[in-house]
């Protein structure tokens, strides 16, 4: 455990603040450092871009708010466009991140509490092509997407050293709460970068 100061991050207009926030404006939070040993090849490039100093909650907190800002600043028809032929449009990209998400905390929630249950994969290209990302407003996917990593740092904050190094299979792949829940992070930021340097170099 590490007291930390947290500064209030104002996310958008719908009302989503920073989730680790008390009255007194400091919090006790559980470290969360990257899993050492075997990872599927799949997940690898996801988990080095995870920073390794245990803030794993900060982190997913910051990235968000990163997003919302970065979101507000873009011109709706940015939202709606797509480099090539198609690739998705960063409305695409949002509303995959939620999805995402939602099957790796439901992955790490099964572990989590003992079901050993081999679990399928998911088809992510026929999730955001019926997804309807782009008849959706902005501000109704940045909400859903900020109340889906609330949702996730609750659930993550409350797994005790026993649950987080629980195991499971997921899509043929050996994998252990924790690296679920950091990979949240990882992938995040993998669609973030994506989004720098695809979608928004002049």
């Amino acid at each position: 455990m590490v007291s930390k100061k947290v500064i209030r991050h104002n996310l958008n207009s719908a009302g989503c603040f920073l989730f680790l926030e008390t009255k007194s404006g400091y919090v006790d939070i559980n470290k969360f450092y990257k899993p050492k040993g075997f990872c599927p090849p799949f997940y690898q490039g996801y988990l080095n871009l995870v920073p390794d100093d245990g803030n794993l909650l900060i982190h997913l907190e910051d990235i968000m708010a990163d997003t919302v800002e970065l979101v507000n600043e873009l011109a709706p028809e940015k939202l709606t466009w797509a480099y090539e032929k198609g690739k998705w449009t960063i409305k695409d990209i949002l509303v995959h991140l939620s999805d995402t998400e939602r099957v790796f905390i439901y992955r790490a929630l099964r572990f989590s509490r003992g079901d050993e249950t081999p679990l399928p994969g998911f088809e992510e290209k026929t999730f955001a092509a019926n997804a309807r990302a782009d008849q959706r407003e902005i501000a109704d996917i940045i909400r859903e997407l900020s109340l889906v990593r609330e949702s996730s740092i609750a659930f993550i904050e409350s797994l005790n050293d026993e649950a987080i190094e629980r195991k499971g299979t997921a899509n043929g792949n050996p994998l252990s709460v924790l690296l679920l829940v950091n990979v949240i992070y990882g992938h995040h930021k993998h669609h973030l970068n994506i989004i720098h340097e695809r979608y928004l170099k002049e």
